[in-house]
């Protein structure tokens, strides 16, 4: 619950006293930091190991964290097991060496004559430095009791303790009032030779300073609207908050500031998707005519029917190409839906046209899977497929120039300078979220205005797609194959070996294969895990009368296609692999997979290497041996692996564990980055956002607004060209 209390009007200098300072020349948003008053040409030189160049970043660098300090905790009244803040004199440090060989570790006494607090460093001995024996200092971290006090939660006596190790720490000094003591203080995350202290002294009066600097951009009636604060007060205020008393609710990014803020990143973000969007519509494409002999020619060979959803689906994508617009259009669905079918067919309806196809791969394993997929089922209709990738020994620039190859394979060489297309009428991008707006940019430059065609490999949360792919059509393959049944999963450990063997044996009595995955092709001297190499010469032990064989990465390509042809025949009954199998292997004999070290896995890929199984109609089974001790985030992977086949949920669940940051991949896929807003937490701002800046690039131009097309060229770092026209 947030409370409210009246704005404080001081402005504390470096010693956080009130002070008036004589007027000084007005700086602006692209001032280099070392012109602000306070940091000059060496700090500079830190602040930008922050990413900190000019007075704006410094104005957008936020907190991370918010600690209450109005009335610090007593060390009698700390908690065992909770983050807390006190503070306290020092009374003695050392430095402890241990049996370990290398380990010391720096020990700090402190006391508030209510307690004592012992903090712990670990192999951190320059930090005896810092303190000296008087000192009043403040502490932050997770506290923990010694011996004497686990059967209770509060001290007892003087002679009772409290730990902490590798705490924050501050010095106090007689003027810190006003800045880091006695209201809620942000914390900033510094660098070496800045500490948070003197990176909020400074953050305190650069704010109170400049924050006027950051010139409203928003549309008067999108803030009336959406009940949004000003800009400046919205910056003052997420840096140190004086109308939310709540340091909880801060840190929780709940308040008129976080909220101002976070609308917008995603306006911004939005706004620009927008704009793609409506460049694309306006701009002129290929309009493909109906399918002509060679799609309807495969589609009546295929050895299986199209599901109802793939029928639908490759509609959608037939009216598309055929406007004179370009595509933009996603495919989403589950492993083993039929995605890479629908995106052949699509191919295919350019070929037919007289028309070039490609498809980019973000690995050159995956390209060459799709390439060994896609050549034998195309080649018999007289099509002509090449792979490209850096690692391409014969490289068929020629034939790709001349128009001789009519479908591409490759990875980001096909966005290569030099490399050009006779004709190219669409791009088939697999995203797997590592390519993005970029590189859609650069392949549509191989073409007039191709047709964009993007596939994923799970499907996407629904605040994904809202975000990384907001200027998409999106598609959904919402049905399975026929005969596809769920595939068990559950989790062993070392000690359950023997029961994993035994359900392998069960399984291949029956006639049935089974895939062996690991997470190393050979040892590693880095890396204490089990590796397919010595893993395959194991289970020819432990299976003797079996065929097994052993395929990854390092193997050439022709020799790789030999052995999974040998394994779909049914000649080898064990294939040991690492994650090459992950995408477009089709053995529905298959029923077992036995994954190593599925700690080491991510959740995605794990459920693609499941979806491998499960594909012939009989019972699967999916067993992860994880090998202890792992995090948490492993845990909570497993789990999730364990308790759902669902893709839609897996995904949910993988953007949950591992935070929009790494999910989203801002950096790769060309979208800017998110400060302060979180797709999970703030999905209805986003929404809010994104509904306003649709709506506002419809109605008006944006050179209407030109300080909020300056706010985007600057969000967007020059990434769209088309905001300049």
């Amino acid at each position: 619950m947030l409370t409210l209390k009246p704005k404080k009007m001081s402005k504390p200098d470096d010693a956080g006293s009130v002070k008036t300072s004589r007027a000084r020349p007005a700086l602006s948003g692209d001032t280099p930091v070392q012109y602000v008053k306070g940091v000059g040409p060496r700090r500079a030189q830190l602040l930008e190991r922050l990413g900190i160049k000019t007075l704006e970043d410094i104005l957008h660098y936020f907190p991370w964290r918010y600690e209450d300090r109005k009335n610090l905790k007593k060390i009698s009244d700390l908690t065992y097991g909770s983050l807390e803040t006190t503070a306290g004199q020092v009374v003695s440090s050392k430095i402890i060496s241990t049996r370990r060989r290398g380990m010391k570790i720096f020990e700090l006494l402190v006391t508030d004559n209510t307690g004592f607090l012992r903090c712990k460093w670990f192999n951190q001995p320059y930090m005896e430095k810092y303190f000296s024996k008087g000192q009043q200092v403040i502490l932050s971290g997770t506290v923990k009791g010694m011996p004497s006090l686990r059967a209770g939660a509060k001290l007892v006596s003087l002679s009772s303790e409290f730990e902490m190790e590798n705490p924050d720490f501050e010095h106090l000094e007689n003027g810190d009032k006003f800045v880091h003591t006695s209201r809620i203080v942000p914390v900033y995350r510094a660098t070496e030779g800045f500490t948070p202290k003197q990176l909020r002294t400074l953050m305190f009066n650069t704010v109170k300073a400049h924050s006027s600097v950051i010139k409203e951009y928003m549309p008067a009636e999108v803030l009336e609207r959406n009940g949004l604060m000003s800009l400046s007060r919205a910056i003052e205020e997420i840096h140190f908050p004086e109308e939310v008393d709540d340091a909880g609710a801060l840190n929780r990014g709940k308040s008129p500031a976080h909220r101002r803020l976070v609308f917008d990143e995603f306006f911004l973000l939005e706004l620009g998707l927008a704009l793609m969007k409506k460049k694309e519509v306006l701009e002129k494409g290929i309009c493909f005519q109906d399918d002509g002999q060679m799609v309807k020619r495969f589609i009546k060979e295929l050895p299986f029917k199209l599901t109802n959803a793939q029928k639908r689906v490759f509609d959608q994508i037939r009216d598309d190409m055929k406007r004179d617009a370009p595509m933009n259009r996603l495919v989403h669905g589950d492993v083993g839906c039929g995605k890479t079918i629908v995106a052949l067919l699509s191919m295919l309806v350019a070929v037919d046209n007289g028309y070039q196809s490609c498809m980019m791969a973000p690995t050159e394993l995956l390209a060459e899977q799709h390439y060994i997929n896609i050549h034998r089922m195309v080649e018999p209709i007289g099509l002509n497929v090449v792979l490209l990738t850096s690692g391409s020994k014969a490289k068929p620039i020629e034939e790709i120039s001349g128009g001789r190859a009519h479908i591409i394979i490759g990875t980001h060489s096909l966005i290569q300078e030099q490399l050009k297309f006779k004709k190219l009428g669409l791009a088939v991008i697999d995203e797997q979220h590592k390519f993005g707006v970029v590189q859609r940019a650069n392949l549509r430059k191989k073409g007039f205005n191709p047709d964009i065609l993007i596939m994923t490999a799970t499907p996407i949360p629904r605040t994904l797609a809202l975000t990384l792919y907001g200027d998409l059509d999106i598609s959904l393959i919402d049905e399975l194959p026929s005969g596809r049944k769920p595939v068990t999963t559950k989790v062993f450990f070392p000690s359950q070996k023997d029961r994993v063997y035994e359900q392998m044996n069960k399984e291949l009595s029956k006639g049935r294969q089974i895939y062996i995955v690991y997470p190393l092709i050979e040892g590693s001297e880095k890396l204490d895990l089990k590796n397919a190499v010595e893993g395959a010469e194991a289970f020819k032990k432990i299976f003797p009368s079996k065929r097994i064989s052993l395929v990854h990465g390092k193997i050439r390509q022709e020799e790789r296609e030999v052995i999974m042809d040998s394994f779909k025949a049914g000649d080898v009954d064990l294939l040991v692999a690492t994650t090459v199998i992950e995408v477009g292997v089709d053995v529905p004999n298959a029923s077992v997979m036995l994954i190593v070290h599925a700690e080491r896995f991510g959740l995605a890929q794990l459920h693609q290497l499941r979806g491998r199984i499960g594909r012939g109609g009989y019972e699967s089974y999916c067993m992860l041996m994880a090998y202890p001790p792992f995090s948490e985030e492993a845990r909570r992977r497993l789990k999730a692996t364990e308790s759902t086949s669902d893709g839609f949920k897996i995904a949910e669940e993988d953007l949950e564990i591992r935070g929009p940051g790494e999910f989203f991949g801002t950096r790769q896929s060309g979208i800017p980055d998110l400060k302060v807003a979180n797709i999970i937490r703030d999905v209805k701002v986003l929404e809010a956002a994104r509904k306003d800046a649709f709506a506002l690039v419809d109605a008006i131009a944006l050179k209407d607004h030109p300080l909020l097309g300056n706010a985007l060229q600057r969000k967007w770092q020059g990434r769209l060209e088309l905001i300049k026209s």
